[in-house]
């Protein structure tokens, strides 16, 4: 009966652990490259709703005619009603600076290579956050959005969780934990984008049925709006959260279903991103 050697066993053992390795260096390499694929996308996504929102918004106040804006936007303004439509003004503005904002404090190279810029565009964005969240509500419950309670709450929720978010990036930066400052930051990130999610993952809606289904176009009420109310933030802070824990796990099938979320995730936002560039932002720029 043949038999096999201590060499020979080391010998197998040494290719077993070789092959562990390169099935695990290639899980990691996954989840990366879902990750900065994802990122790429939404960046894409967003630079180009702050490029809408500048050209409709901006372009109508420095012509003298705030009034278009009411042409997508319901009650963005209102003759009579200089506050309220000062809030609103404030409101777009912040949404373009942090559109572009957010997007460069997620730039590891720019962070590791410009840690001044990355402190204070930090700083510009919290800022802009938080009075975006207050000036968001404001328009919600007293500027007459249009939607039903379930989605004013949804999205008030958002408005809440974006002040939290921000109140926990600041804390842990002052402490020095710069692991849960980072956390934080990427929870920040998404709920300042909830709404930008929302309108994403209506237009993928859309386009996967054909048409408006689950709502009502002209009354902009139904279980999908509501579903998606919440949806616009929960369901990417636990696609973050799998995220965060999946990536460094320590069996490799873990790392591979997060790069495989990763990837459905980035695949949903990219559809949803090209429908409502094509749909909504291009035809009013």
């Amino acid at each position: 009966m043949p038999t096999v050697g201590a060499a020979g066993y080391r010998g197998a053992s040494t290719t077993n652990l070789e092959q562990n390795m390169n099935k695990a260096e290639l899980s990691f390499s996954f989840v990366n490259w879902g990750a900065r694929l994802w990122f790429v996308v939404t960046c894409a996504g967003q630079l180009m709703f702050g490029a809408y929102v500048a050209v409709l918004y901006g372009g109508a106040a420095l012509h003298g005619k705030p009034a278009d804006w009411n042409t997508v936007m319901t009650h963005g303004y209102v003759a009579g009603e200089p506050i309220g439509n000062h809030i609103v003004a404030a409101h777009l503005l912040v949404a373009t600076i942090i559109m572009l904002g957010g997007a460069l404090q997620l730039v590891p190279a720019l962070r590791a290579r410009a840690p001044a810029f990355h402190r204070w565009n930090g700083r510009v964005y919290l800022a802009g956050a938080v009075l975006a969240s207050f000036s968001g509500i404001y328009m919600l419950w007293f500027r007459g959005a249009v939607g039903d309670l379930a989605q004013h709450l949804g999205t008030s929720i958002n408005g809440l969780l974006i002040l939290l978010c921000a109140a926990q990036t600041l804390r842990n930066a002052v402490a020095g934990d710069f692991a849960a400052h980072r956390r934080w930051a990427l929870r920040l990130y998404l709920c300042v984008s909830g709404v930008w999610y929302f309108r994403v993952g209506l237009m993928c809606w859309i386009a996967v049925n054909g048409g408006p289904a689950g709502f009502d176009p002209d009354s902009f009420t139904g279980p999908v709006l509501s579903f998606l109310a919440f949806a616009q933030y929960l369901l990417p802070l636990a696609v973050l959260e799998v995220y965060l824990r999946g990536r460094h796990h320590a069996r490799t099938a873990a790392r591979i279903g997060t790069a495989g979320m990763l990837l459905l995730s980035t695949a949903v936002t990219g559809v949803g991103v090209v429908v409502a560039t094509l749909g909504m932002w291009l035809p009013h720029m």
